[in-house]
């Protein structure tokens, strides 16, 4: 049994340790939970560049208790939309769009745009007045000065320098000296250090409407992205209501569309009908009711969640409890359905931060791919995301290209408010992978009470693809028991088993407060990161 980190007036976990530092620096100043929670992003863009950066997008669920008792539980999406520019002609004679280079590089930007509107939250209603010079002073320094370069950082520049090594930009800022920079060797990002600088004295703003957003538009337009200013400034990050599943053990949480938290809930939801608490968590026939549902939620999502402006249909539909029943009748628990694909890798970083008042955040962010489209900016060092490649080319599609639109999205950050009153932030990176190891972490603490650490490090199923992965078999951690997985290859599935900690099946972290204000939370030994806090 491995034990979970204790604490009882703050806690904050990310997938790297540096990261999950500043939050409980903050949150050590009198920092709130959203305060904290910048840090930690600010930090981990730059000491995890191939996981996510300030080129990316973002989203957050915040739940704050309220005086009477209860919880407003509030969704920021930071979300970029495709440029003006950007559309499917461009790419006439391609069968989709590219996932490196400017063709790739088609969005806005949308993180920090969720950080001001984060911060705009913390001011109005937590009395935050933390300076953004403090909050961001620790990823200036690591820009500046540099971080050893993890073994994760190390592996993805290898394997991906083949396509990445002539996009713009790119051999510039990783692959220093013309190499690949060894593990442990300290990685500096001057260009990121002054663009955090300019930010610390502009403002948030000027990422989108400011000096620094006229220097990035003019080097995307160098890059060869249709991305302009006009786009830029017309990016705001935006308030949004969460969606919620009326679960046995609680109130479950997460964003709506575009992003696939809808079929994270539809997962929960069905698994809680299956009645997985009756079964072993290493054994078949909870890891079989676990993948059955999500190949019903995944063709939900495949059929209808796109940007929330272009859907026909209101997705809070499918977490009615009718709806749900009728998906949970369709599972066979003797046989494995049909399967086709999912849909790709993404390289993201999860956290979760709460506070000594409760107040919970629950935050995700990403540039999709492992370093996004490749695209570097010149002036400011930004890595530019290709989260635009998650468009069709395909004019019938729910998820075709059209100037304006947002894409689709994994990226999915979890919060839960239990019936024994505890608050709960859980998430995990790794595009198909997320939904389906948030309903690994959230059964196995909740439902079958184990602590958050033993929840995490216990071993994960996947089913398609996530980062670094292109086959869609259902591939399953090594330390499960040899009679699962044949039991499982003996009800239809196609199993692969890969390591006994395999980064393919993603960084998980969780925190939970109980009712009587202490804290108890893990992380991901897949990772590089650590639970901090006091």
């Amino acid at each position: 049994m491995a034990h979970s980190i204790q604490g009882r007036r703050g806690m904050a976990v990310a997938p790297h340790a540096l990261a999950s530092q500043s939050a409980l620096a903050v949150l050590r100043e009198g920092g709130t939970a959203i305060e904290a929670m910048v840090a930690a992003a600010a930090t981990i863009a730059v000491v995890y560049p191939h996981m996510n950066g300030i080129g990316g997008d973002s989203f957050w669920l915040v739940g704050m208790p309220k005086s009477g008792g209860g919880h407003d539980v509030i969704g920021i999406e930071g979300c970029g939309a495709a440029a003006k520019a950007a559309r499917r002609e461009n790419y006439a004679g391609r069968s989709a769009i590219p996932f490196r280079g400017g063709d790739a590089a088609i969005t806005v930007a949308g993180t920090l745009g969720g950080w001001e509107q984060a911060l705009a939250l913390s001011r109005d209603t937590m009395g935050g007045r933390m300076p953004l010079s403090r909050l961001l002073a620790d990823a200036i320094d690591y820009a500046r000065n540099g971080t050893p370069v993890t073994g994760s950082q190390q592996r993805s520049t290898a394997g991906k320098r083949a396509e990445l090594e002539s996009v713009h930009g790119f051999a510039e800022t990783f692959l220093p000296g013309g190499t690949v920079p060894e593990v442990g060797s300290l990685f500096l990002q001057p260009r990121l250090a002054a663009t955090f600088e300019q930010l610390v004295g502009a403002g948030l703003d000027d990422f989108y409407r400011g000096d620094l957003a006229r220097s990035m538009a003019a080097d995307l337009q160098s890059a060869g992205s249709p991305v302009a200013l006009a786009d830029l400034e017309a990016h705001h990050g935006q308030l949004r209501e969460p969606m919620v599943l009326a679960h046995s053990h609680g109130r479950v949480y997460n964003m709506p569309p575009p992003t696939q938290g809808m079929v994270a809930l539809i997962i929960l939801g069905l698994m809680d009908r299956l009645g997985v608490e009756r079964f072993d968590h290493l054994g078949a026939d909870y890891v079989h009711a676990a993948v059955e549902s999500v190949k019903q939620a995944f063709a939900v999502r495949n059929r209808h969640i796109t940007d929330p402006a272009h859907m026909k249909v209101d997705p809070a539909s499918f977490l009615a409890p009718d709806a749900l029943d009728a998906m949970a009748a369709r599972i066979d628990m003797q046989r494995a359905a049909p399967w086709g694909a999912g849909k790709g890798p993404a390289d993201t970083v999860w956290m979760g931060v709460i506070d000594g008042e409760g107040r919970a955040v629950s935050m995700i962010q990403s540039v999709y791919h492992e370093f996004g489209s490749g695209v570097v900016l010149a002036k400011s060092g930004v890595n530019w995301q290709n989260r635009g490649a998650s468009f069709s080319l395909d004019p019938a599609h729910v998820n075709t290209l059209v100037p304006g639109k947002r894409p689709f999205h994994t990226l999915i950050p979890g919060l839960a408010l239990l019936n024994d009153g505890r608050t709960m932030v859980y998430g995990n990176m790794g595009g198909d992978g997320q939904p389906q190891s948030q309903s690994a972490v959230f059964t196995r603490t909740v439902v079958h009470g184990l602590n958050p650490q033993d929840a995490i490090s216990a071993p994960r199923w996947l089913l398609g693809r996530t980062w670094g992965q292109s086959s869609d078999s259902l591939k399953l951690e090594s330390r499960f028991p040899v009679e699962t997985v044949e039991a499982l290859r003996a009800r239809g599935h196609e199993v692969d088993v890969l390591g006994e900690f395999d980064e393919t099946f993603g960084h998980a972290g969780c925190v939970l407060r109980r009712r009587d204000g202490s804290f108890e939370g893990g992380f991901d030994p897949r990772s590089d990161g650590s639970v901090a806090a006091f």
